[in-house]
Parts: structure tokens; sequence; C-alpha cells
């Protein structure tokens, strides 16, 4: 007999459980679906983010990152530190570790929030009087009837047309997280948040890192100003990052994988590495779902189609996520989650996506909100701008990373705040205040006369809002 639910989400990543954890909370009878497994066969909730993206790679950043420390910077601050080595293997079993205490904190808010979890696949089977039926492929077959249906089924890695992912030459972010040993030769396509993470894990080892990139610049949705001065990072840190290349044949074979593509001028080039690693973006994951069964609409990525509340063309079907509309970031996902929830117990959920952070966690740490210098221009819009570089920074200099700036954005005649841009150390928590500031449609003088502590990073973002009107402090 199929077991009833008020609510039944399909996927367990960042969208799917939240919103089931919050549905539950909500005072809904509900289940979540979710196939991944670990090694052991077991349950992985937590989805592509948590086993394969943002948890795992942040392990592995910040591992590489201490073996640097130790390897170049310890003897500025008066460490001797000889015959530092990097165990390969210590350091994955490390990041699975992390892995998997985010696997069993996610179980564990299930069973404290009565949220019933089910291991295995979940797809539409028919639709029934009052919602859907579905059904779980797992270990056993079971079939589940929702009144309400939550789609949080996030994405899958891009393959390159005619190389797909072997996952031993060619990598994919999860082969990525699991290379073995340091690859003397590491070749990377795609320049992105993945492949700038991943080349600066491997290239930290002593790999030699090369990223071919098929856009003519670098980082084009970051602020240009911004993203020129994390490729001076980058180029001094020894990343070789090659812009409008068009990528050829790729071969395998004993001895590695063999690229060949054409440079910026037009010319033949070939690469020989270890191994590649191949970053182009993600696509919808819908793999399954039998989305035909009950005439669930798709547009033309694959991506399920949804309106601004993350309603889809079939009446109590909802969908979040990377599967939907918008950036694939996992904490867009959350906050569509919780919004879909609170909207099916009549709430007025709320995801503002201009306020949605963006973060890449290489050093220095890339961090905005809002628009870029090159989008205002592009929309006629009026504004101000105002840099500080860490150079000038009293805890930059303390902490001996003073790479990077600040960029504010603010309205020429109302001063409202349109875009903060961070390249610099801990760039991922100082943006915070930016998208709070935002959020309450702060002044960049609300900023300036707002009291930081002294000395903090944080200050660098008070004087760049000084300088919107040119004005500072010079700490």
């Amino acid at each position: 007999m199929s077991k009833q639910f008020d609510v039944i989400v399909i996927g367990g990543g960042p969208g799917g459980y939240i919103a089931a954890i919050r549905a539950a909370q909500l005072g809904f009878n509900v289940a979540c679906i979710d196939e991944w497994k670990n090694d052991k066969g077991g349950p992985a909730p937590g989805g592509t983010c948590t086993n394969v993206g943002c948890i795992p790679s942040k392990a592995l950043l910040q591992s590489s990152e201490h073996f640097e420390h130790a390897n170049k910077h310890f003897a500025e601050h008066g460490i001797t530190a000889t015959g530092v080595k990097m165990d390969v293997a210590k350091m994955i079993a490390r990041k699975d570790t992390v892995v998997k205490q985010n696997n069993d904190g996610i179980l564990y808010l299930f069973k404290k929030n009565k949220v019933s979890f089910f291991h295995g696949r979940g797809s539409f089977a028919k639709a029934v009087e009052g919602g859907y039926e579905i059904k779980v492929a797992g270990a056993a077959e079971e079939t589940l009837t929702g009144k309400q249906i939550i789609i949080a089924t996030g994405s899958n890695a891009r393959a390159l047309p005619g190389t797909p992912f072997d996952e031993e030459l060619v990598l994919s972010n999860d082969g990525a997280l699991r290379v073995g040993a340091v690859p003397k030769k590491l070749g990377l396509i795609g320049s992105g948040v993945i492949g700038l993470e991943m080349g600066s894990v491997w290239r930290r080892l002593g790999a030699e890192v090369t990223i071919l990139e098929g856009l003519p610049t670098f980082l084009g949705a970051v602020d240009e100003q911004i993203a020129k001065e994390a490729k001076k990072a980058f180029d001094k840190q020894g990343l070789k990052i090659e812009l409008g290349v068009k990528v050829g044949e790729i071969k395998t074979g004993k001895k590695g994988v063999s690229i060949a593509y054409t440079n910026a001028k037009g010319e033949a080039q070939a690469l020989d590495v270890d191994k590649l690693i191949v970053s182009i973006g993600r696509v919808p994951n819908t793999i399954g779902l039998n989305t035909e069964a009950v005439g669930l609409a798709l547009d033309e990525r694959g991506a399920i189609v949804v309106d601004a509340d993350c309603k889809t063309n079939l009446p109590g079907v909802w969908a979040v996520g990377d599967v939907v509309r918008g950036p694939m970031l996992a904490h867009k996902a959350e906050e569509e989650g919780v919004a879909v929830a609170e909207r099916i117990a009549g709430q007025h959920g709320h995801v503002n996506f201009n306020t949605v952070p963006w973060v890449i966690y290489t050093s220095p740490e890339i961090a905005w909100v809002g628009r870029t210098e090159q989008q205002l221009k592009a929309d006629g819009v009026k504004y101000k701008a105002g840099t500080f570089p860490f150079l000038a920074n009293g805890r930059a200099r303390a902490l001996g990373d003073t790479t990077g700036m600040v960029k504010m954005l603010a309205d020429a005649e109302t001063d409202e705040i349109l875009g903060v841009h961070i390249v610099g150390p801990q760039a991922s928590e100082l943006i915070s205040e930016a998208v709070v500031a935002m959020e309450f449609k702060a002044s960049s003088e609300d900023i300036a006369r707002i009291c930081h502590a002294h000395p903090s990073l944080s200050e660098a973002t008070k004087e760049a809002a000084l300088a919107v009107d040119k004005r500072t402090l010079n700490f």
C-alpha cells in the first residue's frame, strides 16, 4: 500500500533537505528521497554540494593551503619547518571524513525534525486524486503518494562532446576530488569556479597546472577590475591560464591525455598532461524523473520550467535549485527550498536574486554581490565607485596577505549600494556585510558611518564606502 505524505521532496541536496526540514517544521508530514551512496552503499544525503562539490573541495583547499604555508610562508613568521611532505592519501581520507560528517548531520536533522527518509531514486509514476504517486527505486522498491511534490534533483557535470568522463584520466569535479597522487602535469578546460579551485589545490601540491579557457576574457561574470586583479595574483602563483582557446581533439593513452587546441592567435598548440579536469559548466539533472508520465514541462536546456515562485506547470509540483533557472549555487537552492515550504504553508516565502552572493574559494578569494561596473555601464545607470586595497589595511599586513581590494558601487543620485566586489583574504566572509546592507537598501554612507573593529579586514569595506564619495580615513 502506498505511504501517504503531505509533502514529498525528490532530492536531498541543499535545496531538497532544507525544503524537507522546513516543511516538517511547519507541521507537514514530509518524505525526502535521495539516491546518493557512500563507499559502503549507505545513504549520503547532501547532493553534489556535500559529496563532490562545495564541502570536499573546501577541505582539499584548506589542506593544500596549510601545505603551501608550511613550505613557503612559515619562515616569514620565524618558524622553521623542514622536510614538509604531503600525504595525499591522508588528505583525501580527511576530506572523506568531513563529507561523512555532513552526510550524518543531515540524517540526524531528518530524524530530529521527523522527516521520513527514503534511500533510492525517486520518479513520477502517475497523477492521482489530490496529488502524485512517486516510486522509490532503492534496495527495496516503495510507492509514496504526496499532495505536494518538491523536485530538487540538482545538476550534473557537463562533458565535452566526444570526450566522456572516465574519472581516471578525464575527470569531472567528482574525479578531481579523488586523485590519489599529485600529477606532474595537470590540465583543466574551463576557468570557472571548479577549474580555479581544483587547479589551485594541485598547483599548491606541486603540479604544473595549465587552464584552457574558451572565452577571451577571464572570469567574465566578475567585475572587470576585480578579475584583472585576481588574474595577476594567479599568474604570480604559477597558474598558467590561456584565454580565447578553441579545444580540438583530445586523446587518452597510457601516458596520459593529449589536448590539441588553437590559441587566441589561431595558432595550433598541443598540451600533454597526466590528467585532465573538464569544468565547462553543469546541466540540470532530470534523468530518471519520468517527467513524461505527468507532463512536467522542461525547457530547451532540460531544466524544469518554473515561475518566480518555483511553481511548475503542474498543480502542487514545485522545483528548486540547480534543476531550475538561475545561478547554480547551493545557498540559492537553500533559499528557494525554504521559500517553497513556506509558500505551501500559505506564507510568503522570499528569494531576492539581486542579493545572492557569489564566491570563488581560491587564494585570493573572490566574492561579489549585486551588479558589476560593466553591467551598470551597459544599463546606462549613473553610479559612483570606491575602491580600497588590502595593501593599506593593517590586519591584512599582519596576516601577511595584502593581495586585492574591496570595490563598492553606489547609485550616483540616491547613494544606494548597487554592488560590492572583493578579491583578497577572507572575501567569502566579508561579502556578507554587503549582502545585509543591500537587503536593507543601505547607502554607501551607511557603511561608512558604521563602526568597524580595528584592526580588521572589514575596515577595507568601510574605506571603500568612504571612497565612493572620495573620502578616506586611511587606517
